[in-house]
Protein backbone atom coordinates (compact mmCIF):
# COMPACT_ATOMS: atom_id res chain seq x y z
CA UNK A 1 0.00 0.00 0.00
CA UNK A 2 3.01 2.59 0.96
CA UNK A 3 4.25 1.74 -2.75
CA UNK A 4 1.46 2.23 -3.98
CA UNK A 5 1.25 5.97 -2.52
CA UNK A 6 4.52 6.92 -3.45
CA UNK A 7 4.39 5.73 -6.97
CA UNK A 8 0.92 7.83 -7.36
CA UNK A 9 2.87 10.83 -5.60
CA UNK A 10 5.84 10.56 -8.15
CA UNK A 11 3.57 10.36 -11.03
CA UNK A 12 2.30 13.38 -9.82
CA UNK A 13 5.31 15.28 -9.23
CA UNK A 14 6.16 14.69 -12.71
CA UNK A 15 2.78 15.39 -14.44
CA UNK A 16 3.57 18.64 -12.63
CA UNK A 17 7.11 19.52 -13.78
CA UNK A 18 6.32 18.59 -17.17
CA UNK A 19 3.72 21.54 -16.88
CA UNK A 20 6.52 23.99 -16.40
CA UNK A 21 8.46 23.14 -19.79
CA UNK A 22 4.93 25.02 -21.33
CA UNK A 23 6.41 28.06 -23.35
CA UNK A 24 4.24 30.85 -22.97
CA UNK A 25 2.89 32.56 -26.68
CA UNK A 26 3.64 29.18 -28.29
CA UNK A 27 2.78 25.94 -26.83
CA UNK A 28 -0.30 28.32 -24.96
CA UNK A 29 -1.41 31.54 -25.10
CA UNK A 30 0.83 34.20 -22.96
CA UNK A 31 -1.58 36.09 -20.60
CA UNK A 32 -1.24 39.58 -21.08
CA UNK A 33 1.32 41.94 -18.55
CA UNK A 34 3.78 39.03 -19.47
CA UNK A 35 6.74 39.68 -21.82
CA UNK A 36 7.53 37.36 -24.33
CA UNK A 37 9.70 36.96 -26.76
CA UNK A 38 9.68 37.43 -30.61
CA UNK A 39 12.58 37.57 -32.73
CA UNK A 40 14.83 39.21 -30.08
CA UNK A 41 12.64 41.65 -29.14
CA UNK A 42 10.24 41.47 -25.52
CA UNK A 43 6.54 42.37 -26.39
CA UNK A 44 4.48 43.32 -23.52
CA UNK A 45 0.77 43.76 -23.66
CA UNK A 46 0.01 46.19 -20.51
CA UNK A 47 -4.04 46.23 -21.13
CA UNK A 48 -6.81 45.78 -23.76
CA UNK A 49 -9.92 48.02 -23.49
CA UNK A 50 -12.54 49.37 -25.41
CA UNK A 51 -12.08 52.86 -26.97
CA UNK A 52 -14.87 55.28 -27.38
CA UNK A 53 -13.39 58.09 -29.60
CA UNK A 54 -16.26 59.94 -28.24
CA UNK A 55 -15.27 60.61 -24.87
CA UNK A 56 -12.41 61.78 -23.05
CA UNK A 57 -9.75 60.75 -22.68
CA UNK A 58 -10.35 58.32 -25.72
CA UNK A 59 -10.45 61.87 -27.74
CA UNK A 60 -6.82 62.08 -27.75
CA UNK A 61 -6.05 58.25 -28.58
CA UNK A 62 -8.06 58.59 -32.15
CA UNK A 63 -9.85 61.16 -34.34
CA UNK A 64 -10.97 59.24 -37.23
CA UNK A 65 -14.26 57.89 -37.99
CA UNK A 66 -16.48 56.24 -36.12
CA UNK A 67 -16.96 52.23 -35.81
CA UNK A 68 -19.37 50.67 -38.35
CA UNK A 69 -22.82 49.95 -36.78
CA UNK A 70 -23.09 46.86 -34.20
CA UNK A 71 -19.11 47.29 -34.02
CA UNK A 72 -16.42 49.03 -31.53
CA UNK A 73 -12.90 49.54 -31.66
CA UNK A 74 -10.71 48.05 -28.74
CA UNK A 75 -6.77 49.25 -27.81
CA UNK A 76 -4.20 47.21 -27.26
CA UNK A 77 -1.35 49.29 -25.81
CA UNK A 78 1.84 47.23 -26.10
CA UNK A 79 5.01 48.07 -25.38
CA UNK A 80 8.25 46.12 -26.93
CA UNK A 81 11.68 45.96 -25.65
CA UNK A 82 15.08 44.98 -27.11
CA UNK A 83 16.96 43.70 -23.87
CA UNK A 84 19.60 42.50 -26.45
CA UNK A 85 23.19 43.23 -26.80
CA UNK A 86 22.16 43.55 -30.61
CA UNK A 87 19.85 45.90 -32.82
CA UNK A 88 16.71 44.02 -34.13
CA UNK A 89 13.39 45.47 -36.19
CA UNK A 90 10.30 45.78 -34.19
CA UNK A 91 7.55 43.45 -36.04
CA UNK A 92 5.04 45.28 -37.74
CA UNK A 93 2.40 42.25 -38.37
CA UNK A 94 -0.30 41.80 -35.90
CA UNK A 95 -3.75 39.90 -36.51
CA UNK A 96 -6.37 39.15 -33.70
CA UNK A 97 -8.14 35.63 -33.79
CA UNK A 98 -11.43 34.85 -32.21
CA UNK A 99 -12.38 31.10 -31.29
CA UNK A 100 -14.15 31.00 -34.49
CA UNK A 101 -10.71 31.66 -36.62
CA UNK A 102 -12.23 34.64 -37.77
CA UNK A 103 -9.37 36.91 -37.89
CA UNK A 104 -8.99 40.87 -37.21
CA UNK A 105 -6.44 43.48 -38.76
CA UNK A 106 -5.47 46.39 -36.99
CA UNK A 107 -7.23 49.37 -37.77
CA UNK A 108 -4.66 52.02 -39.87
CA UNK A 109 -3.73 55.14 -37.47
CA UNK A 110 -2.89 58.50 -38.93
CA UNK A 111 1.27 58.68 -39.22
CA UNK A 112 0.50 61.89 -36.92
CA UNK A 113 -0.81 59.81 -34.05
CA UNK A 114 1.28 59.97 -31.68
CA UNK A 115 -0.02 56.92 -29.58
CA UNK A 116 0.03 54.69 -32.18
CA UNK A 117 2.78 51.56 -32.39
CA UNK A 118 4.88 52.29 -34.89
CA UNK A 119 7.22 49.59 -35.61
CA UNK A 120 11.08 50.54 -36.16
CA UNK A 121 14.39 49.45 -35.70
CA UNK A 122 15.38 49.13 -32.17
CA UNK A 123 19.06 49.75 -30.74
CA UNK A 124 19.70 47.31 -27.77
CA UNK A 125 18.21 49.17 -24.42
CA UNK A 126 15.63 51.09 -26.76
CA UNK A 127 12.01 50.22 -26.54
CA UNK A 128 8.49 50.96 -28.13
CA UNK A 129 7.02 53.24 -26.73
CA UNK A 130 10.46 55.58 -25.95
CA UNK A 131 11.20 56.06 -22.74
CA UNK A 132 9.80 59.59 -21.31
CA UNK A 133 7.07 60.08 -24.99
CA UNK A 134 3.49 60.59 -24.12
CA UNK A 135 2.62 56.60 -24.53
CA UNK A 136 5.12 55.48 -22.11
CA UNK A 137 4.18 57.97 -19.40
CA UNK A 138 0.34 57.76 -19.78
CA UNK A 139 -2.18 55.57 -18.46
CA UNK A 140 -1.54 52.96 -20.60
CA UNK A 141 2.21 52.54 -20.50
CA UNK A 142 1.95 51.39 -24.53
CA UNK A 143 1.48 52.07 -27.32
CA UNK A 144 -1.75 51.79 -29.23
CA UNK A 145 -2.58 49.06 -31.79
CA UNK A 146 -6.72 49.52 -32.24
CA UNK A 147 -8.83 46.69 -34.12
CA UNK A 148 -12.54 47.20 -35.07
CA UNK A 149 -14.83 44.38 -34.16
CA UNK A 150 -18.08 43.09 -34.58
CA UNK A 151 -19.90 43.49 -30.81
CA UNK A 152 -20.65 39.70 -31.18
CA UNK A 153 -17.24 38.74 -31.39
CA UNK A 154 -16.14 40.06 -28.05
CA UNK A 155 -18.70 36.53 -26.68
CA UNK A 156 -15.90 34.38 -28.80
CA UNK A 157 -13.62 34.38 -26.38
CA UNK A 158 -10.99 33.96 -25.62
CA UNK A 159 -9.45 36.62 -28.43
CA UNK A 160 -5.49 35.98 -29.24
CA UNK A 161 -3.59 38.27 -30.45
CA UNK A 162 -0.90 36.95 -32.87
CA UNK A 163 2.51 38.50 -33.26
CA UNK A 164 4.36 37.50 -36.67
CA UNK A 165 7.68 37.42 -36.78
CA UNK A 166 10.05 36.60 -39.06
CA UNK A 167 11.56 33.88 -37.56
CA UNK A 168 8.33 32.97 -35.12
CA UNK A 169 5.04 34.00 -34.01
CA UNK A 170 3.66 34.35 -30.65
CA UNK A 171 0.21 34.36 -28.84
CA UNK A 172 -1.14 36.78 -26.46
CA UNK A 173 -4.88 36.02 -24.89
CA UNK A 174 -6.34 39.83 -24.61
CA UNK A 175 -8.18 40.12 -21.34
CA UNK A 176 -11.61 41.30 -22.84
Amino acid sequence: MRALATLIAVAALAGLSACGDEEPGVDEPAREGLAIPVDGIQYNVFITRQINPGIEPDKELYQGRPPAQGSTFYGVFIQACNDTDETHEAIDDFVVKDNQGEEFEPVELPEENVFAYRATTLPPGECIPEAGSVNQLGQSGGALIMFEFPLEVTENRPLELELEGVEETKVIELDL
